[in-house]
């Protein structure tokens, strides 16, 4: 039950800070972020850094919530135009409550209004006592008679003051997603943006790092970190310098892509912008990452206390081309290989225009009858039979131009009128924002759930993003609310089918990382990192999500994509959720044989890696070998992935240990191999940290997998 709290008690409760009236706050165990009201009622950031370093004087940093129009010169948070035509907004406070939610999560509300319009802002910062994280957002009320058009409205505008800010965005394009690619920041405005709308994340993820004086660390130094809990287009502008008063201090605006997305706010109709999820740490970006794994498996995704089943994908073994019969041979091979999951994927629908290949039966959601004379139920009679779990994906909102429901709706598409239909992956977007489209895409997953009780996983992708991005829907003055009332649509039609189907397992997958975010991720178990499977790529992609995403969250997938051995692609997705992408009954003895071991083996350490506190100890972005470990609670058991990307005969095959008992003595082997290259013994944790012991690799692509058990 929440309790509100006066501002009086509110103080009582923060006993490390005491301030004066002016001065208010929210902490986390670690941090504390601080607010200060100006005489005139302008409410501005005073401090956010750890909470036991706090000057005895905090300036006023820059203005909470900045807005265009007035006397800030910089990038705004808020621009509005009110209904006389006024560009300029004048917030000041009217007050501010702290909200104690439970044992670890504290509310705070910072209530602001116009000097002269009826035009209200609340700041929401929702505190994570245990994960240092803060959630950040914004609530506008118009309580005037007449619509107030809003143009700009960020989830945060937050302060740095250094010397220098060193920024670090994770890019990419399809096939080589989330590289990170870190730079001094210099005067003027950095944006990095997204104007997708739909699979928004594809060409650059909605999260960076920021450290000031110095480059980002991974155990030392400070850093900030941010993610956007936001599927739709989002921008971050970085401005170095907004003004004369604060020439070298950093300004970061974050939120919706304010592009073409203007809307008009109706008169007492609450708007909420999405969360932004920021952690700071004074110990590097291993630390910050540790913080998000322990909020985002709490908070950000669905079971994160729960380990995942290894799952076993039809895709790559067979893409469009499979039947009743050969399905079945797999559900066999998956069981007799230990396979806790069987999924099967794209091509299983359409009939008119059957599912061949990616030309057609988008939106057909009937099973094919010349594939599948049974049916998925038929299917899942034979998985139960077998006896492994069954598991299907969908693509609900999109269409073929070549389907019957594009034949029957083609007023369903996102598209501008007068306009070539413009295709990718030869398929178009329906519009959520119809509520009777909202109601079939709800209904396609519904549908095959409620007549097929016994599938329990589903892989829900999403494979283009938005081009002619108009409705035929929405009326011509809303057209720019498209994506927002778009993905308002989505979520909805999420939390129902979450909330219909508690026990299916779901796999957030947008043709790879298209939509990558903890307010997606909150309806799903999991998400697919990439559509590149090749291990050597994968080192990387892994590393980057790890830094906000825990392990358990990462589906990572064994194909016979690349030139590596069977045993190192293992060792990569081992690091993850593992699955495999591979026709079983094509596989020879002895890889077969490798898989059942490795499976077991995965099963033995799963409670660690997937549950486990992550340690990375060293970058594939620095070094031609990468090294991380995770340690369980207790640290009476660690598992070692290093992996050797490159030939070096010559480097330095140390490895300093992290998250230790130092006092305590490891057995350590080496697993998931008939032919270990090092020898079992003991060590005690002092030693392992400090770097004594020797993990020898040279060759390219290959891997050692590593088990300390406390003795």
């Amino acid at each position: 039950m929440i309790k509100t709290l006066t501002i009086l008690l509110a103080l009582f409760l923060l006993p490390t800070l005491v301030f004066a009236q002016d001065k208010f706050a929210v902490e986390t165990k670690d941090n504390s972020l601080i607010f200060s009201k100006r005489d005139d009622g302008r409410v501005f950031y005073a401090y956010y850094g750890l909470k036991n370093n706090i000057p005895e004087s905090l300036a006023m940093l820059r203005e909470v919530y900045p807005c265009a129009g007035g006397d800030f010169v910089g990038e705004p948070a808020l621009r509005v135009v009110h209904s006389d035509g006024n560009t300029s907004t004048l917030l000041l406070y009217q007050s501010h409550e702290i909200q104690k939610v439970d044992d670890n999560i504290t509310e705070m509300r910072i209530h602001m209004k116009d000097a002269h319009y009826p035009f209200y802002v609340t700041l929401i910062f929702k505190a994570y006592y245990r994960e240092n994280l803060i959630a950040a957002s914004t609530e506008l009320i118009n309580r005037g008679e007449e619509p107030v058009t809003v143009y700009n409205y960020a989830s945060q505008s937050l302060p740095v003051r250094a010397n220098a800010y060193h920024m670090t965005q994770f890019h990419g394009r399809f096939f080589y997603e989330a590289e990170m690619v870190e730079e001094k920041l210099t005067p003027g405005i950095k944006i990095l943006d997204s104007k997708l709308g739909v699979r928004a994340h594809q060409m650059r993820s909605p999260f960076f790092l920021l450290a000031p004086n110095q480059p980002v660390q991974e155990n030392q130094g400070e850093v900030y970190g941010a993610t956007f809990a936001w599927s739709g287009s989002f921008q971050f502008a970085f401005e170095v310098g907004g003004s004369e008063e604060t020439w070298n201090d950093l300004g970061i605006t974050m939120g919706v892509n304010p592009f073409a997305a203007q809307f008009a706010l109706e008169p007492n109709t609450p708007f909420r912008t999405p969360e932004m999820l920021t952690v700071y740490s004074a110990e590097g970006t291993c630390k910050m990452s540790r913080d998000y794994h322990a909020w985002g498996r709490k908070y950000g995704m669905r079971d994160g206390d729960k380990p995942r089943s290894v799952l076993l994908n039809n895709w790559e073994a067979t893409y469009f081309a499979f039947d009743h019969d050969k399905l079945v041979s797999l559900f066999q091979g998956a069981k007799d290989a230990g396979f806790e999951l069987f999924l099967l994927d794209d091509g299983w629908f359409g009939n008119k225009h059957p599912r061949n290949d990616d030309t057609a039966g988008l939106g057909d959601w009937d099973y094919n009858r010349a594939k599948l004379p049974h049916g998925i139920a038929g299917l899942c009679r034979e998985a139960e039979r077998i006896g492994i779990p069954f598991g299907i994906w969908v693509e609900p909102e999109m269409v073929n131009p070549q389907s019957e429901l594009f034949e029957t709706h083609p007023d369903w598409i996102i598209h501008q009128p007068h306009r070539p239909l413009h295709l990718q992956r030869n398929q178009l977007i329906l519009d959520l924002t119809n509520p009777e489209v909202k109601e079939f895409v709800y209904n396609v997953t519904a549908d095959l759930l409620r007549k097929n009780p016994y599938i329990s996983f589903i892989k829900w992708d999403t494979n283009r993003y938005i081009t002619n991005g108009g409705s035929s829907y929405l009326p011509p003055e809303k057209q720019s609310e498209l994506v927002w009332r778009y993905h308002k649509a989505l979520y909805e039609i999420l939390d129902r089918t979450a909330k219909e189907f508690p026990h299916v397992r779901m796999m957030l997958c947008s043709g790879g990382p298209g939509r990558i975010d903890y307010k997606a991720l909150s309806y799903f178990h999991e998400f697919w990192p990439s559509d590149n499977t090749y291990p050597l790529r994968r080192i990387f992609m892994q590393w980057s999500f790890s830094h906000f995403f825990p392990s358990i969250a990462q589906a990572a997938h064994i194909t016979t994509r690349g030139d590596t051995s069977i045993k190192f692609a293992f060792d990569v997705a081992m690091s993850c959720r593992l699955g495999m992408d591979v026709d079983l009954e094509n596989t020879s003895e002895e890889d077969f044989e490798f898989i059942k071991s490795a499976i077991a083996e995965y099963k033995n350490i799963r409670d660690v890696v997937q549950l486990g506190v992550l340690y990375r100890l060293i970058s594939p972005y620095d070094s031609p070998r990468c090294a991380l470990m995770y340690v369980n609670d207790d640290k009476s058991r660690a598992i070692l992935f290093v992996y050797q990307m490159e030939d070096d005969e010559s480097g330095e095959k140390r490895v300093a240990l992290k998250g230790l008992n130092p006092d305590a003595v490891y057995r350590i082997r080496e697993i998931n191999t008939a032919s270990p290259v090092i020898a079992e013994r003991e060590m005690t944790g002092a030693a392992l940290m400090r770097g004594d012991k020797t993990f020898p690799l040279s060759q390219r692509a290959t891997s050692m997998l590593v088990e300390l058990t406390k003795q």
